[in-house]
């Protein structure tokens, strides 16, 4: 039996291709010129910043779901070339508030009646997002935050996950092997990632976790949640004044030093990432406050994360290795982190890192950011492709945002040089090069060990060589299917030339004509097949993908 929710992503559906049509047509004529037939078009950076911005139009206009999706693709980088990232990395989460007749219906389903459950609730909402809204209100005489899911969000998400789905197939015509693998990932991710936001018990779980975690530490203040008055649809937790991060005029006049708070943030975030494996993965200025006594405030922990240990450890490495100037350090931990190929050209990919660290460090050879490194590599991994693993990608969009927030309260701020004295404190640094110690000490036991156990099986092998009792057994790997390719060509040219030669002989020795002319049919089908052949995109021709020059341009642009 057809469900409402899928009648209603029907027409969802038929909503999304009227509103994408003008994208999927610029897109198939990038594949072929007239749609039907003509060659490729190149696609220059002007024109993939205003495609970009046709996407973040249509994205706002399709509602919730949809900037929600924007907002997870403005994270993956291996989806999306640059352009894209940039632009959608604008995209903000502020849509006006339901009316308080729909909300009040949640918080009496949840709850039971407003007026039982708290002294007092104001039902002018402080803040509206696409997912949930926030209220002020007095629960037992304490001053409240209480966040509702935003009145029949269920439907229109769950609807609006059936048409991404169904899309999927359409958008991987347009996209190469890798990156539509990555999308399909991704398509995944984002139906389990929005589906936790929504659920305001789990957000209450992280909340507690993270708060927890923070309870010695005066610079940090986390809300306390009540979970005898929140639910799945009701958060009700402490409510916590303070100014707007970025307002650096209030907390200046305020009292508090702005790059004081920014090294405070920035250490916060570590602490979560590297230390605690669990994270506020939404640091943007409308979730961050400063108290009076100057205290960091974090609110909503909708979008959290966690870090298994192994990612940790990669992450301290990364940091290290970027701290020290060593590529092939960066290079070794991309790869382990599995952001890079272990096929890559690593001379292509270290000279990226060298010009990333150039252009990061300015004037000022001590002063580089990690945002600038970041963005660098974004560009390697979507060119290359690569995918990056599900919370990787989280942190890295934690990563850039975090870093943003600080240079708007320092323009002078060194994110390495704060990461690089939290690693020491901590005694990560000095972990890491034991680390990095022992593994060369392995490699040289292995070493030594090779030099008694290799001379021999050598020698048995030259002697084998000098027998001639020695075999080799080659495989070859054709991922593209380019000798598959060769093979057809050769078989429709063999074809075709015993066709006409097979018309030609009947026509001028035999005279029949009539014959000659069925041959010359038969084999038109061939002729056609070769043409096409020839004509089709296929892997045998390849190009440089990544230069220095081509960064340099990307820079200029």
């Amino acid at each position: 039996m057809v469900t409402l929710v899928t009648f209603r992503a029907y027409w969802r559906f038929l909503v999304v291709i009227r509103q994408f049509s003008p994208l999927i047509v610029a897109y198939w004529r990038d594949r072929r010129r007239f749609l039907l037939f003509g060659g490729s078009r190149q696609v220059d950076a002007e024109t993939q910043r205003e495609r970009a911005e046709t996407l973040l139009n249509i994205l706002l206009t399709l509602g919730p779901t949809f900037i929600k999706l924007g907002q997870l693709l403005s994270t993956r980088p291996d989806v999306l070339p640059p352009a894209y990232i940039d632009v959608l990395s604008s995209l903000q989460d502020d849509v006006p508030p339901a009316p308080w007749v729909d909300s009040k219906v949640v918080i009496e389903d949840e709850l039971g009646p407003v007026d039982d459950v708290f002294d007092d609730f104001d039902s002018a909402p402080i803040s509206g997002a696409s997912l949930g809204q926030v209220y002020t209100a007095i629960y037992d005489g304490d001053p409240v935050a209480v966040k509702i899911r935003r009145p029949g969000i269920e439907s229109l998400v769950n609807a609006d996950l059936r048409v991404i789905r169904w899309l999927l197939p359409v958008i991987k015509r347009f996209i190469g092997s890798g990156r539509a693998f990555s999308l399909e990932n991704l398509s995944e991710e984002f139906s389990k990632t929005i589906r936790e936001e929504m659920d305001y018990e789990r957000e209450r779980e992280m909340l507690a976790e993270i708060r927890e975690n923070f309870v010695d530490d005066e610079s940090i203040r986390i809300p306390t949640a009540y979970p005898e008055v929140s639910g799945r649809r009701v958060l009700t937790m402490e409510y916590i004044p303070g100014t707007k991060i970025d307002r650096i005029a209030d907390l200046e006049d305020a009292g508090h030093d702005p790059t004081a708070v920014a090294e405070t943030l920035q250490r916060a975030y570590l602490k979560m990432i590297i230390g605690d494996g669990v994270f506020h993965a939404d640091p943007h200025p409308g979730n961050l406050a400063v108290a009076d006594d100057g205290a960091i405030v974090f609110y909503d922990f909708g979008m959290s994360g966690r870090v298994d240990p192994f990612i940790q450890d990669r992450i301290i490495e990364f940091y290290v290795a970027v701290a020290d100037q060593d590529i092939d350090g960066i290079l070794d931990t991309l790869i382990a982190m599995g952001t890079l190929s272990p096929e890559a050209d690593r001379e292509v990919m270290g000279e990226v890192m060298e010009l990333a660290i150039a252009d990061a460090r300015g004037e000022d050879i001590e002063q580089y950011r990690v945002n600038q490194i970041i963005e660098q590599i974004e560009s390697t991994i979507y060119e290359f492709p690569l995918r990056l693993p599900q919370n990787l990608a989280l942190v890295l969009r934690v990563a850039t945002v975090v870093e943003g927030v600080c240079v708007t309260l320092d323009p002078e701020f060194d994110f390495i040089a704060t990461a690089t004295d939290y690693l020491r404190e901590e005694g990560y640094y000095e972990e890491t090069a034991r680390e990095l110690a022992a593994d060369a000490g392995r490699q040289a036991r292995a070493t030594a060990e090779a030099l008694f156990t290799v001379p021999p099986k050598l020698d048995r092998v030259l002697d084998r060589t000098e027998r001639g009792d020695i075999h080799l057994n080659v495989t070859i790997e054709d991922e593209t299917k380019v000798l598959d390719k060769l093979a057809m060509r050769i078989a429709y040219s063999v074809l075709l030339a015993v066709g006409v030669l097979s018309a030609t002989i009947l026509y001028s020795f035999a005279n029949a004509w009539e014959l000659a002319m069925v041959s010359l049919g038969l084999s038109t089908p061939l002729a056609i097949a070769l043409y096409r052949s020839f004509r089709t995109r296929s892997g045998i021709r390849a190009k440089p993908q990544f230069t220095r020059q081509s960064m340099r341009k990307r820079r200029e642009d």
